[in-house]
């Protein structure tokens, strides 16, 4: 991607979000960073100084293209990280529709309505779309059915977004991190009721390395499908 790319990040506030948009920041790049109300917005401008910033609630996929009405979308999307996402775990006979709604609303709706969104800018800049999945998105396990469900889907998602957009030009990355570092994880831990020792789990400085890298491929590859796991 050479020149100046323009990259629209969601999930910058923490974790490999926020490994990705300090890389592409530090290499000066222009970044066109999600929020999800105001004073984030505010907060992520501070953090990285020229960055732009889009707001709209992922939990409300519905209202996003009101919101983006409002604001000015980028003219050029070299490349959309699709990179926030929201956990809850919990048995099959204790999750509430509202908890599957919230995981399906982030993790997927509003991945694939941003998706829609932004694709003109994608098109006429022959760019790359990076959905950071999960390993729940390749197998589900006890407790994390709504989150697997979601990552699963959010697969299908990039698995035929991939095969409509070849033709003009797009390239589709699904990236499969194992356990990363990150405040989710610890959220997650303090959910199965485990100790949290980040020092046993894949750095975000990793998983950031491997989304550089789908994105830096010369144009005659694509990386379809990355599998990150934990080395130790």
């Amino acid at each position: 991607m050479a020149g100046m790319a323009t990259h629209v990040i969601t999930g910058a506030g923490s974790g490999i979000g926020a490994a990705v948009a300090r890389r592409l920041h530090e290499r000066g790049d222009d970044l066109v960073l999600h929020a999800r109300d105001a004073g984030r917005a505010k907060e992520l401008a501070a953090a990285f100084p020229g960055a732009r910033t889009l707001v709209g609630d992922l939990s409300e996929p519905d209202r996003l293209s009101w919101a983006f009405s409002h604001q000015t979308l980028p003219d050029r999307v070299d490349s959309l990280l699709h990179i926030a996402g929201v956990v809850d775990l919990g048995p099959v006979g204790e999750l509430t529709p509202k908890t599957w709604h919230h995981q399906l609303d982030v993790n997927l709706i509003a991945p694939a309505e941003l998706t829609r969104q932004l694709l003109p800018q994608l098109r006429a800049a022959h760019g790359h779309v990076v959905f950071v999945n999960s390993g729940a998105g390749l197998n589900a396990h006890a407790e994390w059915s709504a989150y697997a469900a979601s990552k699963h889907g959010l697969k299908a998602l990039a698995d035929a977004l991939r095969e409509e957009e070849h033709g003009n030009g797009v390239r589709v990355t699904s990236v499969y991190p194992g356990r990363t570092a990150s405040p989710m994880q610890a959220k997650i831990h303090h959910q199965e009721g485990k100790p949290y020792d980040p020092s046993r789990w894949i750095d975000p400085e990793s998983v950031a390395t491997a989304i550089l890298t789908s994105l830096d491929l010369p144009r005659d590859a694509e990386i379809n499908d990355l599998t990150v796991r934990p080395g130790r």
